[in-house]
């Protein structure tokens, strides 16, 4: 089990709210996505994409606790892909900084399953970023990489005259 998690900050013109997305995947199958507008506003890339992290994390918990429900528990801790450098140091580090004093405790959540060994961050560049598939618009060759990484097969249709 592995996942990506991603935002877009302040993605949304009229609120300027963010975007998080995820997506997990059990070896070559997609087996969790999801993609929601965030019910704050981020004052940084870096905790638009921290607020993502914990939506990650949360599912993480789950998906293992369902795999070990069935008799599939995972050994080591879950690999979460992250691009934002600044969200993964955050995510890392247990001390309060007075620059992110401002974030929810509840985002904290994500330390906690680092702590517990339940997750564990990597960094991912941009363009190997799965979930941005989830989070905004992609130029049609990323978008046709992301999708076919999901493992989604577009339907080709003739048009019968």
């Amino acid at each position: 089990l592995f996942g990506f998690s991603d935002a877009d900050w302040a993605g949304c013109l009229d609120t300027r709210k963010s975007t998080s997305g995820y997506v997990f995947k059990l070896g070559d199958a997609t087996v969790g996505w999801r993609s929601k507008k965030q019910s704050i506003v981020a004052l940084s890339s870096t905790e638009s994409e921290y607020v993502s992290l914990c939506a990650a994390a949360q599912e993480t918990v789950w998906l293992r606790n369902l795999l070990k429900d069935i008799g599939q528990k995972q050994g080591d801790a879950t690999i979460l892909h992250e691009d934002n450098q600044g969200a993964i140091a955050l995510a890392r580090n247990p001390k309060n900084h007075p620059r992110t004093k401002h974030i929810a405790v509840k985002y904290h959540y994500v330390r906690e399953t680092i702590e517990k060994k339940i997750v564990n961050l990597e960094y991912c560049p941009t363009n190997d970023m799965l979930a941005d598939f989830m989070t905004k618009s992609l130029a049609k060759p990323l978008f046709e990489k992301f999708r076919n990484s999901l493992g989604i097969v577009p339907v080709i249709r003739e048009i019968v005259s």
